[in-house]
């Protein structure tokens, strides 16, 4: 299987001007392949291929303008025409949206591929570095890194400073977790990050309003320092920084959230949520985008896959906030607001999210057991099967009733 390491690095002053040099032209070249793209379509309705974009690649270069391009290595400039083609295939496949501009202001990446770099006995040396070596720490001792072999490297700057080395690598599959006989289904939340169906809430520790408060204030210095300035560049510096911190403390928590659930059950059932359409909501869009459902889903998915489990994801339009757990009784009206509610056919007393985790749950061993392809990481609209022929209520499965 294909997978990466990601390391810190700490480049010299002269491999970070080599380094900023070629983001720059990176950048450059995405930017400006990307305008002849778009001018191209607009004005004679021609798509691109890659093989266009090479050529036109090597118009620039021969711009007396643009001479500096080919002070720096060619394959990271070829290697972003590559990237630029696979989003324009996903955009154009419905699985991303359209390819936007880059900005010297936000993450800078170059992509090397094994004739531009070396790897030796752990030790990384990059095309036009001259030979030097690009110190970087590795953070995995149960790993020699001399044993990997590398396909291909990307050197990256965030926007507070730091410097990371990303090393794409193909490993043997790995050993499949041991059966545990557990299945569970899991509703998101906002007040409770997760809650199973066995009853168990993960609390939502809220790393973004944890943080709030200072992130403003580096804000606030920032706004009132001059526009271009050092200063100015200093403080925003501060201000990633801390996105940094929050960035990095929601990533360990959903990191450490993920393979407990993976870890610990055989089968993961999960709603299919519209995180996109829910942040429109501007009163609880930054508490919803503060959870990381989206990533949520995207580590289930790679770390099921990965270890030998199942992941279920039902239909989102499916009511299991209304529908009793025990009777399959289903209310016409549930407002957001009622966190507890009784059944009025079974008179059960039903936790609003533990509820939904159980009616989760029972759809997706349903949808499983009718043999459909119930995992649909490509497609958020994808739909569950439905069965064929209609079916008497039962417990976890709605069954619309009126109200006595």
């Amino acid at each position: 299987m294909r997978t990466s390491y990601k390391v810190r690095a700490y480049p010299t002053p002269e491999q970070a001007a080599v380094l900023n040099r070629t983001f720059g032209c990176v950048r450059l070249v995405w930017n400006k392949v990307l305008t002849w793209r778009r001018d191209r379509y607009h004005t004679q309705r021609i798509t691109t291929s890659y093989a266009e974009t090479d050529r036109y690649l090597t118009e620039l270069k021969r711009d007396p303008d643009l001479e500096f391009l080919s002070k720096v290595s060619s394959v990271p400039l070829q290697q972003t025409l590559r990237h630029q083609h696979t989003a324009f295939v996903n955009f154009f496949a419905g699985r991303a949206r359209y390819p936007r501009y880059k900005s010297r202001q936000r993450k800078q990446s170059a992509t090397y591929t094994q004739s531009a770099f070396r790897w030796r006995e752990g030790r990384l040396y990059l095309a036009r570095m001259m030979g030097v070596q690009l110190e970087v720490v590795w953070s995995w001792p149960e790993i020699d890194p001399a044993s990997l072999e590398p396909t291909s490297v990307t050197v990256s700057r965030e926007p507070c400073g730091r410097w990371y080395v990303s090393l794409a690598v193909e490993i043997p599959d790995p050993q499949q977790a041991p059966p545990t006989g557990a299945v569970v289904g899991v509703d998101l939340g906002v007040k409770d990050f997760a809650v199973t169906s066995d009853g168990e809430k993960i609390a939502n520790a809220r790393r973004l309003a944890m943080r709030e408060r200072n992130l403003a204030r580096y804000q606030r210095r920032m706004a009132r320092k001059q526009s271009g300035s050092s200063n100015r560049a200093k403080a925003k510096v501060k201000v990633a920084r801390a996105h940094r911190k929050v960035a990095a403390s929601r990533a360990d928590f959903l990191h450490k959230t993920s393979a407990r659930l993976v870890r610990d059950h055989d089968v993961i059932v999960i709603e299919d949520l519209a995180v996109q359409n829910m942040v429109r909501n501007r009163r609880l869009a930054k508490a919803i985008s503060d959870c990381g459902w989206g990533e949520f889903r995207r580590q289930l998915e790679y770390k099921a896959a990965k270890y030998g489990r199942r992941l279920i994801v039902i239909d989102r339009w499916y009511p299991s906030s209304k529908t009793c757990s025990v009777c399959g009784h289903l209310l016409t009206e549930l407002s957001l607001s009622t966190r507890a509610w009784c059944c009025p056919s079974c008179r059960t007393l039903h936790d609003r999210d533990v509820n939904a985790a159980k009616n989760i749950l029972a759809a997706g061993l349903a949808v499983s057991a009718c043999g459909g392809d119930v995992r649909h990481p490509g497609s958020p609209r994808a739909q569950s099967p439905q069965k064929q022929e209609p079916q008497p209520a039962r417990a976890g499965i709605p069954a619309l009733q009126s109200e006595e």
